[in-house]
């Protein structure tokens, strides 16, 4: 009992720690976003232009735009909450996992999706959901199950993104963000030369 209550401890520390950062992060969406609105709107060419030389800006700048207040603020919800959970295994892991997101993701719906802007963070959310859910089946511990489960219980609606639903929405981004998610639960112990992602157990 003892160690769960130091497990629980431990990992509370971590959140409270992270925290600065994870508000920066979701913070400057909103900063880009203020300024996308004061330029009228003409931040959207960052976005991924399928199969267009010029629409490759879009891999790494199109999470960071977002085509209304409403589409943001409904992204930072889940944003923030597994950016968070990400964390907790640690700096190096998040970034080379959020690296292989936004790459395979991004390239994915380069050579794919509908033409068109596709813009916004919900491929790179579908991605950490991904990567939590199939790290803690690949990994189990009890960090990871926790997470799992939190994720399934308040997310779990998540799952109806990987279907074709409004006309505006990207949903071959949510499907190319999840199955990049995937991939980066294998792959992010080789990169990283681990034998378990978690810096706690």
């Amino acid at each position: 009992m003892d160690q769960i209550i130091n497990q629980v401890t431990v990992i509370l520390q971590t959140l409270q720690k992270n925290l600065y950062f994870t508000l920066c992060l979701v913070g400057s969406l909103y900063l880009i976003h203020i300024v996308n609105c004061l330029l009228g709107h003409r931040l959207i060419f960052l976005g991924i232009y399928p199969r267009k030389v010029p629409g490759l800006i879009g891999v790494p700048c199109s999470p960071f735009i977002h085509g209304n207040f409403n589409h943001l603020f409904f992204n930072s919800i889940p944003l923030f909450v597994l950016v968070s959970f990400v964390l907790l295994y640690g700096f190096p892991t998040f970034y080379v996992v959020s690296a292989i997101i936004m790459l395979f993701s991004g390239v994915a719906v380069w050579m794919f999706a509908r033409k068109g802007f596709h813009v916004g963070a919900s491929g790179v959310i579908m991605g950490y959901w991904g990567y939590l859910l199939v790290n803690a089946y690949y990994h189990p511990t009890i960090l990871s199950v926790a997470i799992a489960v939190v994720c399934l219980y308040y997310f779990g609606g998540l799952l109806f993104n990987l279907f074709p639903q409004e006309v505006k929405s990207s949903w071959e981004a949510h499907i190319f963000g999840f199955l990049s998610g995937v991939a980066a639960s294998y792959m992010t112990p080789y990169i990283l030369h681990q034998t378990t992602q978690t810096t706690f157990y």
